[in-house]
């Protein structure tokens, strides 16, 4: 599978960077169910989730974090919870290359300590034929706004992902 055409919307992203430093954080609000957007897991289980970004800049755009609130790529975790992370980044990075088709695989952690500090790791695939000028860090940036996605596709996509793992 290649990357879909989808129209692309610009989200106010005041709003969003404001809610960031103000509200509650949006990963410990996912874990608890009590996030306002959908959804959509690809996988869980007692330590760590793995879900499509409601924001996604690319089809299939998953995050993987910790359940538990924990702010630093590794000085919050043993050697041994790094890796355990790193297994699952790992597994959900090749399901999601294998179910997109994906040329390439980018893996970042984002945050910051002034908002949006739930440590996450993101899981980026690029598909064929994107030129090299909007790779690499260009191709995660919000410049080229986001997908209109379905809710529906996105749930199809999450469980596609999902089986995949």
């Amino acid at each position: 599978m290649v990357e879909r055409e989808f129209g692309r919307y610009f989200p106010d992203m005041e709003a969003l960077h404001a809610s960031f430093r103000s509200q509650p954080c949006f990963v410990c609000e996912v874990v608890s169910g009590t996030n306002d957007l959908p959804q959509h897991f690809v996988y869980e289980d007692d330590e760590i989730v793995a879900f499509l970004d409601a924001f996604p800049k690319a089809y299939g755009y998953t995050l993987v974090a910790p359940r538990k609130h924990r702010e630093q790529v590794t000085k919050d975790f043993t050697r041994e919870e790094y890796l355990r992370v790193q297994a699952v980044v790992y597994g959900v990075t090749e399901a999601v290359r294998e179910e997109v088709g994906a040329e390439r695989m980018y893996v970042y952690a984002f945050g910051s300590n002034e908002g949006n500090a739930h440590v996450h790791w993101h899981v980026v695939p690029l598909p064929p034929g994107v030129p090299y000028e909007e790779q690499q860090g260009a191709w995660a940036s919000w410049d080229k706004g986001v997908l209109e996605i379905s809710r529906q596709e996105m749930a199809d996509l999450a469980g596609r992902i999902g089986r995949r793992m």
